[in-house]
């Protein structure tokens, strides 16, 4: 233990350090979703299981736009690294530009998607309550992606306070325009999901102008806004698209398996829809703080990167990988010994309640394997190398994970829980992946680049 603190001790310092407000951050937001699923389940287990459907889909979609911004932090990072704020200025204003682009392709998809749940082969009653709730949800995708670009471009300036406060103002919003939405408080009428909807999108537009004013207004990014000299901001543009689409597709097909999975889920009954939301929902908020490791790791590495750093860079991912690995670990301890009482924050069904208790206990084992793979792509996005880590993705979960799942939910007496193990199996076989991948390509990725150049050897 003395060895591993002595060797890699200032850099859980560093990342922690710019972790920690990431984390605040990433929480404040997977909270206003535990707050939507906790305030949606005292309606009845039909509006938890139309929750379930309507976010499955919008975040398969919308994580696609998130994933892609993430591109912007290492960047920044790499360019305030080597002492260059005229491209941090750049991508700044290149950033904004790609959230609207993405807003608007995701919007459409959403919108078309909204208008055809029928595809999905839900219940009649999830599908009509769903509809109108995925809409109102999508119409806070644009704010969402311009908090997401800002919020990048902060951290990679290791500025990441800024947006930790302002998600967990944004988070006690959320909760009181639910309490008077949902339930009709306050002479509001009584929206029921919808309503969640409502207050989630508000939220989300509250977020998106405070970032902005307030990046606008600091003097601490004042060195980093204004431009010094003319370069070609469409190539940084591209830039951004370049590392963030294999991101983006990363996260894409990781959330399309669990979204599939939950789809696959509905088509066994509207209970075990129910039991596997309250499930995925608890299991995100420990998700998320892995995910705030990984940003905290992705920076550091960058940055490294951009100091032309070797040992910096190697070392520094290493120890984000440690600090996932016991994070989760004590996670997965939580979660087997209060798997019973923290279902029942959610709902009081009888029939949801004993498989929601199932499903923790089954997301206590994964939850190694999801925090390895969550900050193995973060030090890999910092080294920016995108390709192989997204054809990883894409075998861990489309190609071991989801016809596992269906074998053993439909062809099994296992069923509901088959479906989940079958995921337990990809996050681990993605987990080894690309862990090695990191300690092969952290010791070989040439130093000396060319300008942005992002193109990674195998």
């Amino acid at each position: 233990m003395q060895k591993i603190i002595a060797t890699y001790g200032k850099y859980f310092k560093e990342i922690s350090i710019l972790s920690y407000p990431i984390i605040i951050g990433q929480l404040g937001i997977v909270l206003m979703g535990v707050a939507d699923i906790m305030m949606i389940g005292k309606l009845d287990a039909i509006n938890l299981a139309a929750a379930s459907l309507a976010n499955s889909v919008y975040f398969l979609i919308c994580i696609l736009g998130i994933g892609t911004l993430t591109a912007i932090s290492p960047l920044v990072a790499k360019s305030r690294g080597a002492g260059k704020p005229n491209q941090c200025a750049i991508l700044f204003r290149q950033g904004i530009i790609a959230a609207i682009l993405l807003s608007a392709f995701i919007g459409l998809i959403l919108y078309i998607l909204a208008e055809n749940l029928a595809w999905f082969g839900q219940t009649e009653r999830v599908t009509e309550l769903t509809k109108d709730y995925l809409h109102i949800l999508n119409a806070g995708t644009l704010p969402l992606l311009l908090f997401t670009a800002i919020k990048q471009y902060s951290d990679g300036l290791s500025f990441t306070k800024p947006s930790a406060i302002i998600t967990i103002f944004a988070l006690l919003l959320n909760v009181f325009l639910n309490w008077a939405f949902i339930y009709g408080k306050l002479g509001m009428p009584t929206y029921g999901l919808f309503g969640a909807g409502i207050a989630t999108s508000l939220s989300r537009a509250a977020m998106a102008i405070a970032m902005y004013s307030y990046v606008r207004l600091n003097k601490l990014y004042h060195g980093y806004l204004h431009l010094v000299k003319h370069e070609d901001d469409r190539h940084f543009l591209l830039q951004i698209f370049k590392i963030g689409l294999p991101s983006g597709f990363q996260y894409f097909f990781e959330v399309g398996a669990f979204a599939f999975a939950a789809i696959m889920i509905g088509w066994i009954s509207e209970y075990a829809m129910a039991a596997h939301q309250i499930a995925i929902n608890i299991a995100s908020v420990t998700y998320m703080i892995a995910t705030g490791i990984s940003a905290g790791g992705s920076i550091a590495v960058g940055e490294a990167f951009g100091r032309k750093n070797r040992e910096d860079m190697v070392l520094a991912g290493r120890a984000a990988l440690i600090m996932g690995t016991l994070f989760m670990g004590v996670c997965a301890l939580f979660f087997g010994l209060f798997s019973n009482f923290i279902v029942s924050l959610y709902i009081e069904d009888s029939l949801v309640q004993p498989m929601a208790v199932n499903l923790v206990l089954i997301a206590a084992v994964f939850q190694l394997s999801d925090g390895i793979q969550c900050v193995g792509l973060g030090v890999l996005r910092g080294l920016h190398d995108s390709k192989i880590p997204t054809v990883i993705t894409i075998i861990s979960y489309w190609v071991i994970g989801i016809p596992i799942g269906y074998y053993l939910g439909f062809y099994t007496e296992l069923s509901l829980y088959g479906i989940w193990m079958a995921l337990l199996i990809g996050l681990s076989f993605s987990a080894v992946a690309l862990t090695k991948r990191f300690l092969k390509k952290s010791r070989s990725t040439p130093l000396e680049v060319p300008r942005f150049s992002e193109e990674t050897t195998i």
